[in-house]
């Protein structure tokens, strides 16, 4: 069955780095848009990056602009979400998504990855 698994979470120091990856198996990855979602204590989940099949196209939202990145290898069937200049703020349970929009429509999530910005 469709399966994706976060990895890469952890506890940085304001203005360090972190990279998660998020594997993912059971369908045919290089059809679905990825997105990375995020949600802090007692707040709503929110969108932070996408990007598209191909990885040529992506979007972030204003907060994490010009300092994450979304890449994806659809050899490895991953995605990965480059985090830099990290904030307090920025700590959240990270979530990756998987998306087919068409003529059939399917969404997957996995199971999330703690990020924890603290001095």
């Amino acid at each position: 069955q469709a399966q994706l698994v976060e990895s890469g979470g952890g506890l940085v120091q304001p203005g360090g780095s972190l990279r998660l990856a998020c594997a993912a198996s059971g369908f045919t990855f290089s059809t679905y848009t990825m997105s990375w979602y995020r949600q802090a204590p007692g707040k709503e989940r929110e969108l932070v990056a996408t990007i598209s099949r191909a990885g040529i196209g992506s979007n972030y939202a204003d907060s994490v602009k010009d300092r994450f990145t979304i890449s994806r290898d659809n050899v490895k069937n991953t995605v990965y979400l480059q985090m830099d200049r990290l904030k307090p703020e920025d700590t959240a349970v990270y979530y990756c998504k998987a998306d087919l929009v068409g003529v059939i429509t399917r969404a997957y999530w996995g199971q999330g990855t703690q990020v924890t910005v603290s001095s």
